[in-house]
């Protein structure tokens, strides 16, 4: 049976930025309600080995590091429901959201926290093979690949980005790009062509993602070059998909400011959004950092501004 629960500061989404700002709501007495969504946990829960979140001398588990956080901010006082909502009005005050269990959501505030989804090539090798060598995040995994080779696929600035970045830590990087020319700002581009360790691979697509099942790892990739109609196998170590991301905004359309690409536009260094009382934290509106630990950080700034918010 369908129920309504009011709270001061209702949270939309359930990774590092949705339980951080419980954790601080709870702590500020705000009684804060989590909505986690259709991928409780968000990203991190896909992410394997994790070895850049402060406080963890060990390589520790995406997954069990988003446990730690929901378990935190159950303990302080966040009540979370396992729900997923599917209609929101910001028009009027306090704001409803829907669930689609029927449940019915009102907040004094709200904090988005409902992040963003890498871009994937859709291949069945691909997922086979997704934390074990296939990533979408050469920030968290690249050092893995240590004096290994690895390929990036993409051409756009994003792609251009995780290839530098890799020659920090690989031997070889191969960039993958379907066109003959790149989307990338000139700048990445002139880095790109001086950087010896960087081989760009134009007019070609990745079929099939090659490797091993005991250990599970990504031994090289199958491409097709489409001009010549050639196939050819490489013998790599890592796959880093880079063709973008989409925030998880759909829900807000005509509801909230989107800036071009879907992203929720914040009053600079703020959470607040165009409307008082709704504000945005993490991947939702962060297209430039993309990390647990600033996700983290900004789920903290929105339970604060919504604190602030509230006492006004």
């Amino acid at each position: 049976m369908s129920k309504t629960y009011k709270s001061d500061v209702i949270i939309i989404g359930s990774g590092a930025a949705g339980y951080t700002a419980g954790i601080y709501a709870a702590r500020a007495n705000m009684k804060p309600l989590l909505i986690n969504g259709t991928q409780p946990g968000g990203q991190m829960t896909i992410t394997t080995d994790v070895e850049n979140y402060p406080g963890f001398k060990k390589i520790i588990q995406g997954p069990w590091l988003m446990n730690q956080m929901k378990k935190q901010a159950e303990i302080v006082g966040t009540k979370i429901f396992n729900d997923t909502i599917i209609k929101v009005n910001f028009k009027k005050k306090p704001f409803q959201l829907n669930g689609d269990n029927g449940n019915i959501y009102i907040g004094k505030s709200i904090i988005i926290a409902t992040g963003a989804t890498a871009r994937w090539l859709g291949l069945d090798s691909e997922e086979k093979f997704k934390g074990f060598g296939v990533s979408a995040c050469a920030t968290c995994d690249g050092f893995f690949f240590k004096n290994k080779t690895v390929a990036v696929v993409g051409g756009g600035s994003t792609a251009a980005e995780e290839s530098l970045y890799l020659t920090n830590h690989a031997k070889k990087v191969f960039l993958i790009h379907r066109r003959n020319q790149l989307r990338a700002e000139k700048i990445l581009q002139k880095r790109l062509f001086k950087n010896s360790k960087i081989k760009i691979i134009w007019d070609s697509v990745v079929q099939e993602i090659k490797g091993n099942d005991n250990p599970k790892k990504v031994t090289g990739i199958k491409i097709k070059n489409l001009s010549k109609k050639e196939n050819r196998e490489i013998k790599l170590d890592g796959v880093f998909v880079a063709i973008g991301h989409d925030p998880s905004t759909n829900l807000f359309k005509n509801q909230i400011n989107l800036d071009k690409d879907g992203y929720i536009i914040t009053k600079p260094n703020s959470t607040y959004t165009h409307i008082p009382g709704i504000f945005a934290a993490g991947d939702v509106t962060d297209k430039i950092y993309r990390q647990a630990v600033t996700a983290a950080g900004m789920g903290c700034m929105a339970a604060i501004d919504a604190e602030k918010f509230l006492a006004k």
